[in-house]
Protein backbone atom coordinates (compact mmCIF):
# COMPACT_ATOMS: atom_id res chain seq x y z
CA UNK A 1 0.00 0.00 0.00
CA UNK A 2 1.27 3.16 -0.95
CA UNK A 3 2.46 5.28 1.94
CA UNK A 4 3.06 2.29 4.39
CA UNK A 5 5.91 1.47 5.96
CA UNK A 6 6.08 -1.40 8.27
CA UNK A 7 7.21 -0.78 11.93
CA UNK A 8 7.67 -2.27 15.46
CA UNK A 9 5.61 -1.71 17.98
CA UNK A 10 7.85 0.77 19.31
CA UNK A 11 8.00 3.29 17.25
CA UNK A 12 5.92 5.83 15.60
CA UNK A 13 3.39 5.12 12.77
CA UNK A 14 4.40 6.96 9.24
CA UNK A 15 0.82 6.70 8.62
CA UNK A 16 -1.58 8.00 11.00
CA UNK A 17 -4.81 8.22 8.54
CA UNK A 18 -6.00 4.74 7.67
CA UNK A 19 -7.05 4.22 11.42
CA UNK A 20 -10.53 5.54 11.94
CA UNK A 21 -10.18 5.74 16.02
CA UNK A 22 -12.96 4.84 18.21
CA UNK A 23 -14.69 7.60 20.40
CA UNK A 24 -11.77 10.15 19.38
CA UNK A 25 -11.95 13.44 17.56
CA UNK A 26 -9.41 11.88 15.23
CA UNK A 27 -8.34 15.19 13.21
CA UNK A 28 -7.10 16.69 16.62
CA UNK A 29 -5.73 13.88 17.78
CA UNK A 30 -3.24 13.27 14.11
CA UNK A 31 -2.24 16.77 14.38
CA UNK A 32 -1.26 15.77 18.35
CA UNK A 33 -0.50 12.42 18.44
CA UNK A 34 -0.38 10.42 22.02
CA UNK A 35 1.15 7.28 21.39
CA UNK A 36 1.65 4.12 24.17
CA UNK A 37 4.45 1.74 23.25
CA UNK A 38 5.10 -0.46 26.53
CA UNK A 39 3.66 -1.03 29.88
CA UNK A 40 4.65 -2.70 32.91
CA UNK A 41 2.55 -2.71 36.21
CA UNK A 42 1.42 1.00 37.12
CA UNK A 43 2.91 2.59 34.17
CA UNK A 44 2.66 2.53 30.58
CA UNK A 45 5.81 3.87 28.04
CA UNK A 46 4.98 6.73 25.97
CA UNK A 47 6.72 6.79 22.18
CA UNK A 48 9.13 8.92 23.62
CA UNK A 49 10.43 6.77 26.54
CA UNK A 50 8.28 8.75 29.35
CA UNK A 51 6.47 7.05 32.58
CA UNK A 52 3.27 7.47 31.94
CA UNK A 53 1.53 6.17 35.28
CA UNK A 54 -1.77 4.82 34.52
CA UNK A 55 -4.53 6.19 36.24
CA UNK A 56 -7.43 4.59 34.77
CA UNK A 57 -6.44 1.01 34.34
CA UNK A 58 -6.50 1.33 30.65
CA UNK A 59 -10.03 1.58 30.22
CA UNK A 60 -11.04 0.38 33.46
CA UNK A 61 -9.88 -3.08 32.01
CA UNK A 62 -6.87 -3.96 33.72
CA UNK A 63 -7.06 -4.46 36.91
CA UNK A 64 -4.06 -6.66 38.16
CA UNK A 65 -1.39 -3.82 36.51
CA UNK A 66 0.29 -4.30 33.04
CA UNK A 67 2.25 -7.07 31.51
CA UNK A 68 1.76 -9.41 34.20
CA UNK A 69 3.74 -12.62 34.43
CA UNK A 70 1.15 -15.33 34.69
CA UNK A 71 -1.25 -14.09 32.65
CA UNK A 72 1.18 -12.85 30.30
CA UNK A 73 2.52 -16.94 30.05
CA UNK A 74 -0.93 -18.22 30.34
CA UNK A 75 -1.71 -16.26 26.73
CA UNK A 76 1.55 -17.65 25.30
CA UNK A 77 1.31 -21.50 26.34
CA UNK A 78 -2.65 -21.33 24.58
CA UNK A 79 -1.39 -20.20 21.63
CA UNK A 80 1.08 -22.51 20.63
CA UNK A 81 -1.34 -25.38 22.80
CA UNK A 82 -4.75 -24.59 21.14
CA UNK A 83 -5.20 -21.53 19.84
CA UNK A 84 -8.78 -21.66 18.30
CA UNK A 85 -11.58 -23.70 18.74
CA UNK A 86 -15.54 -23.58 18.26
CA UNK A 87 -17.66 -24.27 20.67
CA UNK A 88 -21.10 -24.45 18.32
CA UNK A 89 -21.82 -28.14 18.92
CA UNK A 90 -18.39 -29.36 20.26
CA UNK A 91 -16.47 -27.63 22.87
CA UNK A 92 -12.62 -27.81 24.52
CA UNK A 93 -12.29 -27.91 27.99
CA UNK A 94 -11.14 -24.41 29.29
CA UNK A 95 -15.07 -22.46 29.03
CA UNK A 96 -16.26 -25.37 31.40
CA UNK A 97 -13.49 -25.09 34.00
CA UNK A 98 -13.80 -21.40 33.66
CA UNK A 99 -17.57 -20.92 33.63
CA UNK A 100 -17.32 -23.25 37.16
CA UNK A 101 -15.02 -21.03 38.68
CA UNK A 102 -16.86 -17.91 38.34
CA UNK A 103 -19.96 -19.20 39.50
CA UNK A 104 -18.26 -19.18 42.58
CA UNK A 105 -17.37 -15.73 42.72
CA UNK A 106 -21.35 -14.44 42.74
CA UNK A 107 -24.64 -15.81 45.16
CA UNK A 108 -25.38 -19.13 44.56
CA UNK A 109 -28.37 -18.93 42.45
CA UNK A 110 -26.47 -17.25 39.49
CA UNK A 111 -24.96 -20.51 38.16
CA UNK A 112 -24.34 -20.62 34.67
CA UNK A 113 -22.22 -18.24 32.21
CA UNK A 114 -22.45 -17.38 28.76
CA UNK A 115 -19.53 -15.89 27.07
CA UNK A 116 -19.31 -13.41 24.59
CA UNK A 117 -15.71 -11.47 23.03
CA UNK A 118 -16.86 -7.99 24.83
CA UNK A 119 -19.30 -5.83 26.65
CA UNK A 120 -21.12 -4.57 23.97
CA UNK A 121 -22.10 -7.89 23.09
CA UNK A 122 -22.93 -9.21 26.56
CA UNK A 123 -25.15 -6.60 27.22
CA UNK A 124 -27.04 -7.64 23.62
CA UNK A 125 -26.69 -11.21 24.57
CA UNK A 126 -28.61 -10.37 28.12
CA UNK A 127 -31.23 -8.36 26.63
CA UNK A 128 -32.47 -11.01 23.63
CA UNK A 129 -31.61 -13.95 26.79
CA UNK A 130 -34.23 -11.77 29.01
CA UNK A 131 -37.12 -11.41 26.08
CA UNK A 132 -36.45 -14.95 24.88
CA UNK A 133 -36.77 -16.20 29.09
CA UNK A 134 -40.42 -14.76 28.97
CA UNK A 135 -41.45 -16.30 25.60
CA UNK A 136 -39.77 -19.66 26.77
CA UNK A 137 -42.47 -19.72 29.98
CA UNK A 138 -45.38 -18.30 27.45
CA UNK A 139 -44.89 -14.49 28.20
CA UNK A 140 -44.21 -13.49 24.95
CA UNK A 141 -45.75 -10.06 25.53
CA UNK A 142 -43.10 -8.98 27.25
CA UNK A 143 -40.63 -6.88 25.12
CA UNK A 144 -39.85 -4.03 26.45
CA UNK A 145 -36.71 -2.76 28.12
CA UNK A 146 -36.26 -0.34 30.43
CA UNK A 147 -32.88 1.26 30.90
CA UNK A 148 -31.56 4.46 32.38
CA UNK A 149 -30.99 8.01 31.34
CA UNK A 150 -27.13 8.98 31.46
CA UNK A 151 -26.22 4.70 31.31
CA UNK A 152 -23.64 3.23 29.28
CA UNK A 153 -24.31 -0.44 27.61
CA UNK A 154 -21.66 -0.49 24.94
CA UNK A 155 -22.00 0.27 21.34
CA UNK A 156 -24.57 -2.46 20.03
CA UNK A 157 -27.99 -1.49 18.80
CA UNK A 158 -29.21 -2.74 22.07
CA UNK A 159 -26.62 -1.43 24.01
CA UNK A 160 -27.33 2.06 23.07
CA UNK A 161 -30.75 1.44 23.08
CA UNK A 162 -31.10 1.25 26.78
CA UNK A 163 -28.19 2.91 27.22
CA UNK A 164 -28.66 7.49 28.04
CA UNK A 165 -25.55 8.88 26.97
CA UNK A 166 -27.30 11.08 24.24
CA UNK A 167 -24.24 11.58 22.37
CA UNK A 168 -23.75 7.56 21.86
CA UNK A 169 -27.63 7.94 20.18
CA UNK A 170 -27.93 10.88 18.20
CA UNK A 171 -26.37 9.67 15.20
CA UNK A 172 -28.01 6.62 14.72
CA UNK A 173 -31.68 6.93 13.92
CA UNK A 174 -34.50 5.95 16.05
CA UNK A 175 -33.02 2.72 17.36
CA UNK A 176 -34.71 -0.38 19.33
CA UNK A 177 -38.19 -0.01 19.65
CA UNK A 178 -40.16 -0.41 22.88
CA UNK A 179 -37.38 0.95 25.42
CA UNK A 180 -38.00 3.35 28.11
CA UNK A 181 -35.84 5.08 30.74
CA UNK A 182 -35.11 5.77 34.00
CA UNK A 183 -34.44 8.99 35.46
CA UNK A 184 -30.52 9.09 36.54
CA UNK A 185 -29.76 9.20 40.00
CA UNK A 186 -27.89 12.39 40.19
CA UNK A 187 -28.42 15.97 41.52
CA UNK A 188 -25.08 17.82 42.55
CA UNK A 189 -27.14 20.54 44.32
CA UNK A 190 -28.37 17.51 46.86
CA UNK A 191 -24.74 15.43 46.81
CA UNK A 192 -22.05 17.11 45.99
CA UNK A 193 -19.17 16.08 47.94
CA UNK A 194 -20.65 12.70 49.18
CA UNK A 195 -18.08 10.10 50.61
CA UNK A 196 -19.53 6.69 49.06
CA UNK A 197 -23.18 6.30 48.33
CA UNK A 198 -25.68 9.59 48.67
CA UNK A 199 -28.09 9.75 51.56
CA UNK A 200 -30.87 11.29 48.97
CA UNK A 201 -32.10 9.73 46.18
CA UNK A 202 -33.63 6.92 47.03
CA UNK A 203 -37.04 7.69 45.73
CA UNK A 204 -35.86 7.67 42.26
CA UNK A 205 -36.10 4.26 41.92
CA UNK A 206 -39.94 4.60 42.24
CA UNK A 207 -39.94 5.92 39.14
CA UNK A 208 -39.76 2.61 37.98
CA UNK A 209 -43.48 2.02 39.34
CA UNK A 210 -44.65 4.94 36.88
CA UNK A 211 -43.03 3.23 33.91
CA UNK A 212 -44.92 0.23 34.95
CA UNK A 213 -48.17 1.69 34.97
CA UNK A 214 -47.68 4.04 31.90
CA UNK A 215 -46.86 0.82 29.87
CA UNK A 216 -48.21 -2.07 32.13
CA UNK A 217 -45.51 -4.19 33.96
CA UNK A 218 -46.79 -7.26 32.01
CA UNK A 219 -45.10 -5.77 28.93
CA UNK A 220 -41.43 -5.21 30.66
CA UNK A 221 -39.13 -7.41 29.95
CA UNK A 222 -35.99 -6.37 31.90
CA UNK A 223 -34.51 -3.44 33.51
CA UNK A 224 -30.90 -2.54 33.38
CA UNK A 225 -28.90 -0.37 34.86
CA UNK A 226 -25.14 -0.10 35.94
CA UNK A 227 -24.90 -0.52 39.74
CA UNK A 228 -22.00 2.74 39.51
CA UNK A 229 -22.53 4.43 36.16
CA UNK A 230 -19.03 4.83 35.25
CA UNK A 231 -18.47 5.92 31.77
CA UNK A 232 -21.02 9.08 31.98
CA UNK A 233 -18.76 10.17 34.81
CA UNK A 234 -18.90 8.00 37.83
CA UNK A 235 -22.76 8.08 39.16
CA UNK A 236 -22.66 6.73 42.67
CA UNK A 237 -26.36 4.51 43.54
CA UNK A 238 -28.32 6.58 46.46
CA UNK A 239 -28.36 4.39 49.77
CA UNK A 240 -31.54 1.94 49.45
CA UNK A 241 -32.00 2.81 45.39
CA UNK A 242 -30.60 -0.82 44.50
CA UNK A 243 -32.58 -2.39 46.77
CA UNK A 244 -35.97 -0.72 45.74
CA UNK A 245 -35.53 -1.30 42.12
CA UNK A 246 -34.83 -5.57 43.57
CA UNK A 247 -38.02 -4.89 45.00
CA UNK A 248 -40.08 -3.35 42.35
CA UNK A 249 -38.80 -5.84 39.70
CA UNK A 250 -39.78 -8.72 41.69
CA UNK A 251 -42.73 -7.75 42.18
CA UNK A 252 -43.72 -7.00 38.45
CA UNK A 253 -41.81 -10.00 37.25
CA UNK A 254 -39.31 -8.17 35.70
CA UNK A 255 -35.92 -9.44 35.27
CA UNK A 256 -33.02 -6.94 36.73
CA UNK A 257 -29.76 -7.01 34.85
CA UNK A 258 -26.39 -5.59 36.46
CA UNK A 259 -24.22 -4.46 34.08
CA UNK A 260 -20.90 -4.78 36.06
CA UNK A 261 -18.08 -4.51 32.73
CA UNK A 262 -16.67 -1.45 35.02
CA UNK A 263 -17.70 -2.82 38.91
CA UNK A 264 -16.94 -6.64 38.20
CA UNK A 265 -13.42 -7.85 39.44
CA UNK A 266 -12.52 -5.66 42.60
CA UNK A 267 -13.09 -2.42 41.47
CA UNK A 268 -15.43 -1.54 44.63
CA UNK A 269 -12.93 -3.60 47.34
CA UNK A 270 -15.62 -6.76 46.15
CA UNK A 271 -15.91 -9.50 43.58
CA UNK A 272 -19.10 -7.67 42.58
CA UNK A 273 -21.11 -5.06 43.10
CA UNK A 274 -24.15 -7.42 43.50
CA UNK A 275 -21.72 -8.62 46.60
CA UNK A 276 -21.00 -4.64 47.92
CA UNK A 277 -24.02 -3.42 47.93
CA UNK A 278 -25.88 -7.09 49.06
CA UNK A 279 -28.47 -7.18 46.11
CA UNK A 280 -28.88 -10.19 43.67
CA UNK A 281 -30.02 -9.48 39.84
CA UNK A 282 -31.50 -11.79 37.77
CA UNK A 283 -28.50 -11.72 35.28
CA UNK A 284 -24.96 -9.79 35.49
CA UNK A 285 -22.75 -8.53 32.67
CA UNK A 286 -19.53 -8.68 32.63
CA UNK A 287 -16.04 -8.22 30.78
CA UNK A 288 -12.85 -5.34 31.07
CA UNK A 289 -11.75 -7.08 33.90
CA UNK A 290 -12.39 -10.83 33.25
CA UNK A 291 -9.10 -10.92 31.49
CA UNK A 292 -7.34 -8.20 32.67
CA UNK A 293 -8.05 -6.77 29.43
CA UNK A 294 -5.31 -9.25 27.90
CA UNK A 295 -7.74 -10.75 25.19
CA UNK A 296 -10.99 -9.44 24.60
CA UNK A 297 -14.03 -11.15 26.45
CA UNK A 298 -17.64 -11.08 28.04
CA UNK A 299 -19.86 -12.63 29.79
CA UNK A 300 -23.54 -13.25 31.25
CA UNK A 301 -24.20 -14.94 34.04
CA UNK A 302 -27.91 -15.74 34.87
CA UNK A 303 -29.86 -17.43 37.42
CA UNK A 304 -30.50 -21.31 37.45
CA UNK A 305 -34.35 -20.69 36.91
CA UNK A 306 -33.51 -18.69 33.08
CA UNK A 307 -31.03 -21.35 32.38
CA UNK A 308 -33.72 -24.16 32.77
CA UNK A 309 -36.69 -22.22 31.13
CA UNK A 310 -34.85 -23.24 27.65
CA UNK A 311 -33.68 -26.44 28.38
CA UNK A 312 -37.40 -27.86 27.35
CA UNK A 313 -38.42 -30.09 24.13
CA UNK A 314 -35.96 -32.41 22.32
CA UNK A 315 -32.93 -33.02 23.57
CA UNK A 316 -31.18 -32.35 19.96
CA UNK A 317 -32.58 -29.09 19.11
CA UNK A 318 -31.07 -26.51 20.01
CA UNK A 319 -32.49 -24.22 22.98
CA UNK A 320 -30.95 -20.44 22.38
CA UNK A 321 -30.05 -19.70 19.16
CA UNK A 322 -27.41 -16.64 19.76
CA UNK A 323 -23.72 -16.91 19.94
CA UNK A 324 -20.16 -15.83 18.50
CA UNK A 325 -17.34 -17.17 16.82
CA UNK A 326 -15.27 -16.15 20.08
CA UNK A 327 -17.64 -17.61 22.33
CA UNK A 328 -15.12 -19.25 25.15
CA UNK A 329 -12.12 -18.25 22.59
CA UNK A 330 -9.64 -20.75 24.04
CA UNK A 331 -6.93 -18.03 24.35
CA UNK A 332 -9.17 -15.78 26.03
CA UNK A 333 -10.17 -18.40 28.87
CA UNK A 334 -7.00 -19.10 29.56
CA UNK A 335 -6.19 -15.36 30.24
CA UNK A 336 -8.77 -15.12 32.24
CA UNK A 337 -8.26 -17.88 34.23
CA UNK A 338 -4.59 -16.56 34.74
CA UNK A 339 -6.12 -13.45 35.90
CA UNK A 340 -8.56 -14.78 38.22
CA UNK A 341 -5.49 -16.66 39.71
CA UNK A 342 -3.30 -13.31 40.04
CA UNK A 343 -6.04 -11.85 42.04
CA UNK A 344 -6.66 -14.67 44.24
CA UNK A 345 -2.45 -15.26 45.18
CA UNK A 346 -2.32 -11.27 45.35
CA UNK A 347 -5.27 -10.89 47.04
CA UNK A 348 -6.06 -7.77 44.76
CA UNK A 349 -9.89 -7.12 46.16
CA UNK A 350 -8.77 -7.19 49.38
CA UNK A 351 -6.26 -4.19 48.72
CA UNK A 352 -8.79 -2.35 46.91
CA UNK A 353 -10.88 -2.31 49.65
CA UNK A 354 -7.66 -1.68 52.63
CA UNK A 355 -6.96 1.20 50.11
CA UNK A 356 -10.40 3.01 50.37
CA UNK A 357 -10.59 5.09 52.99
CA UNK A 358 -7.01 6.64 51.79
CA UNK A 359 -8.65 6.92 48.37
CA UNK A 360 -11.47 8.71 49.39
CA UNK A 361 -9.27 11.30 50.98
CA UNK A 362 -7.58 11.84 48.58
CA UNK A 363 -9.73 12.54 46.05
CA UNK A 364 -11.64 15.05 48.35
CA UNK A 365 -8.30 16.96 48.76
CA UNK A 366 -9.04 18.31 45.66
CA UNK A 367 -12.54 19.82 46.71
CA UNK A 368 -11.50 23.73 47.30
CA UNK A 369 -9.06 23.54 43.75
CA UNK A 370 -10.24 25.75 40.87
CA UNK A 371 -13.14 25.32 38.93
CA UNK A 372 -14.05 21.68 41.30
CA UNK A 373 -17.96 21.32 41.51
CA UNK A 374 -17.96 18.04 43.15
CA UNK A 375 -15.85 14.91 43.91
CA UNK A 376 -17.38 11.38 44.51
CA UNK A 377 -16.02 8.69 45.22
CA UNK A 378 -16.71 4.24 46.23
CA UNK A 379 -14.32 1.54 45.91
CA UNK A 380 -11.44 2.88 44.00
CA UNK A 381 -12.87 5.04 41.29
CA UNK A 382 -13.37 8.66 41.73
CA UNK A 383 -14.50 11.17 39.71
CA UNK A 384 -13.49 14.92 39.81
CA UNK A 385 -16.21 17.48 38.20
CA UNK A 386 -15.10 20.83 36.49
CA UNK A 387 -17.27 23.95 36.08
CA UNK A 388 -17.25 24.02 31.87
CA UNK A 389 -15.41 26.96 30.05
CA UNK A 390 -17.96 29.47 29.04
CA UNK A 391 -19.55 27.87 25.52
CA UNK A 392 -16.81 25.28 25.31
CA UNK A 393 -18.31 22.74 26.85
CA UNK A 394 -15.42 19.39 27.51
CA UNK A 395 -12.40 21.47 27.06
CA UNK A 396 -11.47 21.73 30.36
CA UNK A 397 -11.72 18.20 31.30
CA UNK A 398 -9.65 18.04 28.12
CA UNK A 399 -7.32 20.34 28.45
CA UNK A 400 -6.43 18.83 32.13
CA UNK A 401 -6.20 15.62 30.21
CA UNK A 402 -3.67 16.49 28.11
CA UNK A 403 -1.31 17.98 30.76
CA UNK A 404 -1.53 15.71 32.80
CA UNK A 405 0.09 12.92 30.46
CA UNK A 406 2.44 15.15 29.37
CA UNK A 407 3.56 15.16 33.04
CA UNK A 408 3.39 11.20 32.77
CA UNK A 409 -0.78 10.87 34.12
CA UNK A 410 -3.22 9.04 32.45
CA UNK A 411 -6.80 10.01 33.43
CA UNK A 412 -9.66 9.51 31.42
CA UNK A 413 -12.45 12.39 30.80
CA UNK A 414 -15.94 12.55 29.70
CA UNK A 415 -17.43 15.87 29.36
CA UNK A 416 -16.33 17.77 31.65
CA UNK A 417 -15.46 15.24 34.26
CA UNK A 418 -12.19 13.36 34.94
CA UNK A 419 -12.83 9.78 35.91
CA UNK A 420 -10.06 7.62 37.99
CA UNK A 421 -9.58 3.92 38.23
CA UNK A 422 -6.11 2.89 38.43
CA UNK A 423 -5.22 -0.70 38.70
CA UNK A 424 -6.17 -3.01 41.74
CA UNK A 425 -1.82 -3.10 42.25
CA UNK A 426 -1.63 0.66 42.79
CA UNK A 427 -0.08 1.80 46.73
CA UNK A 428 -0.29 4.69 48.84
CA UNK A 429 2.57 6.53 46.35
CA UNK A 430 0.62 5.68 43.65
CA UNK A 431 -2.29 7.70 44.75
CA UNK A 432 -0.44 10.51 46.16
CA UNK A 433 1.08 10.86 42.35
CA UNK A 434 -1.97 10.34 41.09
CA UNK A 435 -4.02 13.77 42.93
CA UNK A 436 -1.36 15.40 43.56
CA UNK A 437 -0.33 15.65 39.82
CA UNK A 438 -3.94 16.45 39.22
CA UNK A 439 -3.72 18.96 41.43
CA UNK A 440 -1.19 20.72 40.41
CA UNK A 441 -3.01 20.77 36.97
CA UNK A 442 -6.07 21.89 37.99
CA UNK A 443 -4.25 24.89 39.96
CA UNK A 444 -2.81 25.84 36.81
CA UNK A 445 -6.23 25.67 34.84
CA UNK A 446 -7.75 28.77 33.04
Amino acid sequence: MAGYESKTATQMPNNLEAFFMPFTANRQFKKAPRMLVGAEDMHYVAADGRKVLDGTAGLWCVNAGHARPKITKAVQDQVARLDYAPNFQMGHPLPFELAARLTTMVPEDLDHVFFASSGSEAVDTALKMAIAYHRARGEGHRTRLIGRERGYHGVGFGGISVGGISSNRKQFGALLPGVDHLPHTYDRAKQAFTRGQPEWGAHLADELERICALHDPSTIAAVIVEPVAGSTGVLIPPQGYLQRLREICSKHGILLIFDEVITGFGRLGKGFATEYFGVVPDMITVAKGITNGTIPMGAVFLRKGIYEAFMNGPENLIELFHGYTYSGHPVACAAALATLDTYAEEELFERSAALHGYWEDAAHSLKDHPHVVDVRNIGLVAAVELDPLAGKPTARAYDAFVKCFERGLLIRYTADIIALSPPLICGKPHIDEIFGTLGDVLKEAA
